[in-house]
């Protein structure tokens, strides 16, 4: 990852397409555009590619979280369960829409903690939703038996996890919905967008309308679009969608490069006995995108950040309990309900009741956590000299 690492020629034609033709929106303009839907094309690709039966593509994986809970019905006063490790945009769609993110510890996979989210469920909860974070994913069969178990909508957010996936299905295609982003640092980029995934037709005709101001598209041009319900403009431009044409057909040869220089520099953490490795439910599944390993404790993990840092090999690795998108730790902004405009009243009340809640068990793997991003271009010479460098400060750091 990222995609972007391998742009080339193309991107560039795919791009071209759309200019040649002055059209870059992806909806109307039917005589002009000459025939170019680069948003349709891709919509299709993904289908093929990911194994779901429908795909709206959106703006940024942000709108694809809003637009997927839009489409299932949450809304507001409605309670979503989630990680307490993810990225912002979880917790901003869910505010988005006046529903409630229930933040709750994770596990060793980095991700939702089934007995934490059994803990978590009131009368109010309607949404399970796990983020699938840097590369791998959640423990989705325990989680679907408790969706199953109390009906409730299981949400993949799936937007770090492109190619993933969880005993044969791709993830972000096994729970009621799921999104990607392909922002520009995500493993398949349209520089900016995101796509909603199901395999129901009643959620991808809600998702399809949602994205662009509630349209319906079943007139014979906009004008003649009749309007069902409210919708928002979340669309995607074509310019964006050729990009994301070219990275999908070149995404199986992303997570081959991927795996190859994950396992690669693997072989020589494990040399290391001090060191762990994340728990990854499905192995075969992992997209291999990131490499998170553990310390013995969190004055171990610090004591390796900074010998990284003195080594000049602290770039690409993530030690994200300090790091202030990606973990509640440094969430004040949320726990203190700061925000530009009014939240309803049930927002505001569980958003101050955050601050003084404490993630006790995620600390600890917080704290002793680091994650190194793989890149694409790295050669097979170049992994193995990152290796040893990575091998001799942590056995000097270590000893």
């Amino acid at each position: 990852m990222p995609g972007y690492e391998l742009f080339g020629a193309e991107e560039k034609k795919e791009v071209n397409d759309v200019l040649e033709t002055g059209i870059l929106m992806r909806y109307g303009f039917d005589g002009p555009r000459k025939g170019i839907w680069k948003s349709k094309e891709l919509e299709q690709a993904i289908c093929s590619q990911f194994g779901s039966k429908y795909a709206q593509l959106t703006s940024s994986g942000t709108a694809a979280l809003t637009t997927a809970m839009a489409a299932v019905g949450i809304g507001a006063g409605d309670e979503v369960i989630m990680p307490a490790f993810t990225f912002v945009a979880s917790f901003e769609a869910v505010l988005s829409m006046g529903a409630i993110p229930v933040l709750v510890d994770i596990d060793r996979t980095l991700t939702l903690a089934p007995d934490a989210v059994r803990a978590a469920i009131t009368p109010k909860t309607k949404c399970i939703m796990p983020v699938h974070m840097c590369g791998s994913m959640a423990d989705l069969d325990a989680l679907k038996a408790i969706c199953d178990e109390h009906h409730l909508i299981l949400l993949e957010d799936a937007c770090q996890s492109i190619g993933g996936t969880y005993k044969g299905k791709k993830l972000g295609t096994i729970g009621h919905a799921g999104t990607f982003s392909f922002d520009f640092v995500k493993t398949m980029t349209c520089g900016e967008g995101g796509v909603v995934m199901t395999n129901d037709e009643a959620v991808y005709t809600k998702a399809d309308a949602f994205t662009d101001h509630g349209h319906d598209h079943l007139g014979v041009d906009r004008g003649a679009d009749l309007h069902p319900y409210l919708g928002y403009n979340f669309r995607i431009s074509e310019l964006h969608a050729a990009v994301g044409l070219a990275q999908i057909r070149k995404v199986d040869h992303f997570l081959t490069l991927q795996k190859k220089n994950n396992q690669i520099l693997r072989s020589y953490l494990e040399q290391v006995p001090e060191i762990t490795f994340r728990t990854v439910p499905d192995p075969t599944g992992d997209s291999y995108s990131f490499l998170t390993w553990f310390l013995p404790s969190q004055a171990h993990a610090e004591k390796v950040i900074d010998a990284f840092k003195a080594a000049g090999i602290m770039p690409g690795n993530f030690y994200w309990f300090a790091n202030n998108w990606h973990y509640i730790k440094k969430w004040d902004h949320l726990k203190n309900a700061r925000s530009l405009y009014p939240m309803n009243d049930a927002q505001q009340k569980a958003m101050l009741a955050l601050s003084t809640t404490t993630f006790e068990k995620s600390d600890v793997i917080m704290s002793e956590c680091i994650s190194t991003a793989i890149s694409l271009v790295w050669t097979e010479e170049q992994v193995h000299e990152k290796g040893a460098k990575f091998l001799s400060v942590l056995k000097e750091t270590l000893s």
